[in-house]
């Protein structure tokens, strides 16, 4: 395997990123405007807005995998707690390591900030995801709601 680096989003990656954005939104079957795609990535990149972090996973300076990170106020905690919002690795690059390493990045920086708390959702069939997840996380019972389009 060639080596695998995890770093945050650099200004030059955009037009790769938005590669990699959209295979992770078909799998959703999700759609964005440009807009959103263009103050998403702004939003990672903006040291005025550290609550949100992206990385990429790169390898022979190919990026092959997403994690976008949000650090948010919790009820339950006096710290923030972080949100990993999103993650993906390109069909080609599954299987690589390169999950793992974007979640274990996560792991590290909600450890330097003090995050007493990581978490995420998926899709229950999303079992490709899940057999990672399960070896990496704890599933919780919680189901997640949210308000009628």
């Amino acid at each position: 395997m060639r080596e695998l680096v995890i770093r945050p989003f650099e200004a030059r990656d955009e037009e790769a990123w938005r590669v990699l954005w959209r295979g992770y939104l078909d799998f959703y079957q999700a759609q964005c405007a440009d807009e959103v795609y263009k103050a998403s990535f702004a939003r990672m990149l903006d040291p005025e807005r550290p609550q949100q972090v992206g990385f990429l996973a790169e390898s022979e300076g190919a990026l092959l995998g997403l994690a976008h990170v949000i650090f948010h106020a919790h009820n339950w905690h006096l710290e923030e707690v972080c949100y990993l919002q999103d993650l993906y690795v390109a069909p080609e690059a599954r299987g690589s390591g390169a999950g793992r390493a974007l979640i274990e990045a996560v792991y590290r920086l909600a450890d330097t900030r003090g995050a007493p708390a990581v978490y995420w959702t998926t899709q229950e069939d999303n079992r490709t995801a899940r057999q990672l997840y399960d070896r990496i996380g704890e599933k919780t019972a919680f189901i997640k709601y949210q308000r009628p389009a």
